[in-house]
């Protein structure tokens, strides 16, 4: 069973990227599932119905997200309806929609599971305890358990990802835009990386004008973002999971560049 996991998608640029390389990349990789995060696709930040259905019929299986998911109130509906749509599992209760799902294909399926850290972000309920309650629950399902754990520190990341080892198969981090080096098959076969980085402008800042955001370090004002300009990388990580075992055996980075120019 292959995955492709990609980073968040940043506005309009990130998603011309996908429509422009994701079909490719399907054929070419020979994809089974693929999961991105697109709390950021919508002018960057947050999401609109239009753009999770652009995005659908782009070729993504299942939309994550993360803090700023609640940043445009009319995704709120879509939420609570669609099971292609996750927000990480560990809000409130009453919070809509819901932080886990099941996608099944030809001959495999798979839970995926979107959780928040807690880490220089919103004092949420305990993700790690979380999936110690519900990993038992989704394994009757399925034997193939994808993580996208959306958290700012690596430490939280990292320390989550051992504590799954030999649980999950997979386990990305996402919410930094910047993609690490680190990726690997942990020692009881949990795929893992600590974040695949961003599908957005690469000249920006985290996919946003650059001159936008070295003014705001320079002044500590308050300022409009506006989403960069120029080529747009699309980044994330292609993985091998055993859908008998839910063991990934194989896990390596994924870049491409549409280019502007």
């Amino acid at each position: 069973m292959r995955v492709l996991a990609l980073g968040d998608i940043v506005g309009k640029p990130g998603r011309q990227a996908i429509r422009s390389l994701l079909p490719q990349l399907r054929r070419e990789l020979s994809v089974d599932l693929i999961i991105a995060n697109g709390e950021n696709a919508a002018g960057g930040f947050g999401l609109t119905p239009e753009v999770a259905y652009e995005l659908w019929e782009a070729g993504i299986d299942v939309l994550t997200s993360g803090n700023h998911i609640w940043n445009k109130r009319e995704i709120y509906p879509l939420l609570e309806r669609e099971e292609r749509l996750l927000r990480p599992a560990n809000y409130p209760p009453g919070a809509p929609g819901k932080g886990w799902t099941f996608w099944r294909g030809e001959g495999a399926s798979a839970a995926i599971v979107n959780l928040a850290g807690r880490v220089f972000l919103e004092p949420l309920d305990c993700p790690f305890r979380l999936i110690q309650e519900l990993l038992p629950e989704l394994k009757r399902e399925t034997p193939v358990v994808i993580i996208d754990f959306h958290a700012e520190a690596t430490s939280e990341k990292i320390a989550f990802a051992w504590m799954v080892d030999g649980a999950a198969s997979l386990v990305f981090g996402t919410h930094t835009h910047v993609q690490t080096a680190d990726e690997r098959i942990l020692p009881q076969g949990t795929g893992y990386i600590t974040d695949l980085g961003m599908t957005g402008p690469r000249d920006g800042v985290l996919g946003i004008e650059r001159d936008i955001i070295i003014k705001r370090f320079l002044d500590q004002l308050p300022s409009r973002f506006t989403v960069a300009k120029g080529d747009v990388e699309l980044m994330g990580i292609l993985a091998d999971i055993d859908p008998a075992t839910g063991r990934t055996v194989s896990i390596e980075r994924v870049r491409r560049v549409l280019s502007h120019s």
